[in-house]
């Protein structure tokens, strides 16, 4: 796509300069993005992926759990229990930068082919760039992607890097970061610094650049917060934004942000004052929350009248209309079964049984939010908030709030099959 405007004018001209990857770059991204495998197969013969050697394994089963190390080249392995000769893998890593005193950020596409036999072979590709001026203005120069509505990844490697319109695809999150970064200034005097190093995103950068909260929420060590809400839209952190400056001016850190929304929310809801720090910077704070929740609950019950009865009906139309594309959906591995709740009455039964506010606080009702049920053998464990513009896991909370011990792999769960929640989007 042609630059259309000066500043695009300016960003093409200035990455045309951008020099390539170096060596010492590549090797490191090669050496801190994928893990390194053997493949063991039934006979106990193992075979290196990294540099192709093979050896019998004097290991047992409970010895090898943790993996091993490989005779040749001395890599720490983990090991691949199967018949495949063949193995591809691909990660993204990302160099910090700066050019023509703007915020680069660029991304590259890793691919490992990994083979029985032969030493492990790396492919690096420049696919994205991020381009953010001092004043939080950016654009986007990326390579074609091919035409998929599951998979982001189908990049068009005879494409060049050109200027593109933004696409979900551009939000990449890397494995890793390039540890020689290069900030520019406004930035640094936002508050950015080295602490925050995990915290580096597109989004935080551009945020920190064009709202003053953010560097507000930076400099108060309110990160969490920042992140929270950025990710969201930033504009949402206005129904909070005086709530949030009474915990800073008393020194108060929200550590759990969505549960501390969602009990604004609910104070908000009873009325109370929301500049008084006795609210809002509460000791435990999912105690309270849960009270609130259980007061809406015994609130709603004693709303229970003619008039709630139809709003009832007419939620249930609203939430088919908005969600009934998504029933059906449901996938497990084997263990763990996931669900679409296709009901506001199923939705009221899981708030109930897990003693949450999924029902309370009409996450149902919200366009953006898909709301699914994790069981094992039909008990409920945890309830999913799936953002359908994100397109990934908001929260995942279990019984009052917990999480269960399957917790981390209910998340990866649904996000490992987000590409079927896509493919309703587009039906």
């Amino acid at each position: 796509m042609k630059p259309k405007n000066k500043f695009q004018q300016k960003v093409l001209a200035a990455s045309n300069r951008l020099p390539k990857i170096t060596e010492v770059q590549y090797n490191w991204a090669v050496q801190h993005c994928f893990d390194r495998y053997a493949r063991r197969t039934k006979g106990g013969i193992m075979d290196c992926l990294e540099c192709g050697e093979r050896w019998k394994s004097k290991q047992t089963l409970i010895d090898s759990v943790c993996g091993c190390t490989c005779p040749n080249c001395g890599k720490e392995l983990k090991i691949r229990d199967c018949q495949n000769f063949n193995f591809t893998e691909s990660q993204y890593f990302c160099i910090l930068t700066i050019c023509d005193n703007m915020q680069v950020l660029r991304y590259f596409f890793l691919t490992a082919s990994l083979k029985v036999g032969k030493k492990a072979h790396y492919e690096c590709r420049e696919v994205v760039q991020r381009w953010i001026a001092p004043n939080g203005k950016y654009a986007t120069i990326s390579l074609l992607r091919k035409m998929s509505m599951m998979y982001y990844d189908l990049w068009n490697f005879n494409s060049k890097l050109e200027i593109r319109r933004e696409h979900d695809c551009h939000s990449i999150s890397p494995a890793q970061y390039y540890p020689r970064t290069k900030f520019i200034p406004e930035i640094t005097r936002g508050g950015f610094t080295s602490e925050y190093y995990k915290h580096i995103s597109f989004t935080i950068f551009r945020t920190l650049l064009s709202d003053s909260r953010a560097e507000t929420l930076l400099k108060a060590g309110q990160i969490d917060v920042l992140k929270f809400f950025a990710g969201k839209g930033f504009q949402h952190i206005d129904n909070y934004w005086a709530s949030i400056k009474i915990c800073i001016r008393n020194g108060y850190h929200i550590n759990d942000v969505s549960i501390w929304r969602d009990y604004i929310d609910l104070l908000r809801f009873f009325g109370k004052d929301l500049h008084n720090g006795k609210y809002v910077c509460p000791t435990d704070l999912k105690t309270e929350h849960d009270r609130y929740v259980m007061k809406k609950r015994v609130w709603q019950k004693k709303q229970e009248n003619e008039q709630a009865k139809k709003k009832a009906i007419e939620d249930e139309i609203r939430f088919r209309d908005m969600k009934a594309r998504f029933f059906g959906l449901q996938f497990t591995d084997e263990l763990i079964q996931v669900r679409v709740l296709e009901s506001v009455y199923e939705i009221m039964q899981e708030g109930d049984i897990l003693h949450h506010c999924v029902f309370t606080n009409d996450y149902h009702l919200k366009p953006d939010s898909l709301i699914l049920s994790a069981c094992i053998d039909n008990k409920r464990i945890e309830t999913v908030e799936f953002s359908l513009s994100g397109m990934k896991v908001v929260q995942s909370r279990g019984l009052q709030n917990r999480n269960t011990e399957y917790h981390n792999r209910i998340i990866n769960l649904v996000n490992k099959n987000r590409r079927h929640i896509r493919k309703r989007i587009a039906a």
